[in-house]
């Protein structure tokens, strides 16, 4: 019974920080890759990810949103956190 708080800190421990991660999906490689589309595009700001390249959503999400990214700069689109707002 003496390790039974040191096994309750490990069980808590791991149970926190899980054991691994889940792979990205299309949703997250589509906005990685509108981001860096955009931006390099537009010249706005170098863009650093951490992308998951062996996910296979993930890449396919990415190359579609590099191109709808590169789209948006070259057609005067902005950024989806800067909507365009009517002035009345």
């Amino acid at each position: 019974m003496r390790f039974a708080p040191l096994l309750v800190g490990v069980v808590a421990i791991t149970s926190l920080t899980g054991f691994g991660t889940t792979p990205k999906t299309f949703n997250q490689g589509y906005s990685d890759g509108y981001t860096v589309g955009y931006n390099t595009t537009c010249q706005v700001r170098g863009t650093y990810l951490d992308g998951d390249w062996d996910s296979t959503p993930y890449r396919k999400g990415y190359r579609n949103g590099l191109r709808a990214g590169v789209r948006a700069c070259r057609h005067g689109g902005r950024p989806p956190e800067y909507p365009r707002r009517r002035w009345r």
